[in-house]
């Protein structure tokens, strides 16, 4: 099975911002020409899912704009960015550094922001992930974010659970907009 994960268009905020479990928009020309870029590349009778937050929705609505033979995705949950808790929408480089340091310190476990950890985030991306692959289709595409298609590829790539360390984390991710396509 190929499962193409994409990742949706820079959002309407300023940089440095912590964003992840936060519903905020997509820029809307930067969503439509990702759709222009993947419309072509994305298979005909995938499976398709989306994520609960609107950004992503707004891609995936975007490329069903483009090409008619692509269903309306199903929104899962487990699908969405891990949730940074108070540290929402707070510049990045205004988290105290002890914050960070428990984080790295128990990278697994730890509610970063005190909603969900690193761990929490692989455990539901590894239920879809499992329900995916019993579904058995040749193709399916993920439109999602940056942590779950992380995620994905720790997963894939047969990362230890729990998760020992920050030092296991991908640290490559697409591009907002960007996506990757992995053999499952």
């Amino acid at each position: 099975m190929k499962l193409w994960l994409l990742r949706h268009a820079r959002v309407q905020l300023p940089d440095g911002l912590c964003y992840g479990g936060s519903d905020v928009p997509a820029d809307p020309d930067l969503t439509l020409d990702a759709a222009r870029h993947w419309t072509a590349r994305l298979p005909v009778g995938a499976i398709w899912r989306v994520s609960a937050l609107g950004r992503a929705q707004q891609l995936a609505d975007a490329l069903r704009a483009l090409r008619e033979d692509i269903p309306q995705a199903t929104v899962d949950e487990r699908l969405n960015e891990m949730h940074f808790g108070r540290w929402e929408l707070q510049p990045w480089d205004s988290i105290p550094r002890p914050a960070f340091d428990e984080w790295m310190a128990d990278f697994a476990h730890h509610r970063f922001g005190g909603v969900e950890s690193t761990q929490m985030l692989l455990d539901r991306v590894a239920v879809a992930l499992q329900e995916l692959k019993a579904a058995e289709p040749a193709h399916a595409v993920w439109v999602t974010h940056a942590g779950v298609i992380r995620a994905v590829s720790y997963i894939v790539q047969g990362g230890a659970m729990p998760i020992p360390d920050v030092g296991q984390w991908p640290r490559e991710a697409p591009l907002p907009g960007g996506g990757v396509c992995l053999d499952i």
